[in-house]
């Protein structure tokens, strides 16, 4: 279930700009399972721009196929902007792609916590630039969906690719 509709939806919308820039992009998923990965490859020709997804859903995962260092998960836990981050930048630079994107949350029903309820997300995105020019950058964005764990975890798997592509649109 979409908190609003899209037409078309954001995994046809992301692929022209990302050709358009001669641009790729990565995914790390947790909570969104591979899901967003799904949405990717649903749209013939993501190919041009889709380089992978890798669902790291344990601390285990996470520091062996991302290299999210052990005192990062340790110190913030698995759903935070630090762990969003690294991820992000993890499955970029492991990739060799233009573009990282992660997500790492609580999809519910159980899990949640005062400070993070059901439906808490952090979104990572990184974009590597050409080196030397220290321009690559990563950014983070928290979100809080309401629904159940299907409709969460779809509402993140979009969001993210709407993060992703506002990025792309702005460079």
């Amino acid at each position: 279930m979409r908190e609003y509709a899209e037409e078309p939806p954001v995994e046809e919308r992301i692929g022209g700009p990302l050709r358009e820039a001669d641009q790729t992009v990565a995914v790390a998923e947790s909570c969104t399972g591979g899901l967003i990965g799904s949405l990717l490859t649903d749209v013939s020709g993501s190919s041009d721009y889709f380089d992978r997804s890798l669902v790291t859903y344990s601390y285990d995962a996470k520091l062996q196929e991302l290299g999210v260092p052990r005192e990062v998960l340790d110190e913030h836990g698995a759903v935070s902007e630090p762990v969003a981050r690294q991820m992000a930048r993890g499955v970029r630079d492991g990739a060799g792609t233009d573009w990282g994107v992660a997500t790492t949350g609580i999809a519910g029903p159980t899990g949640g916590t005062e400070e993070k309820p059901v439906g808490t997300v952090f979104i990572g995105v990184a974009y590597a630039c050409d080196w030397g020019t220290q321009e690559s950058y990563s950014l983070v964005s928290r979100y809080e969906f309401d629904g159940d764990r299907r409709e969460i975890k779809e509402q993140i798997a979009r969001q993210a690719l709407r993060d992703v592509l506002d990025e792309v649109k702005s460079n």
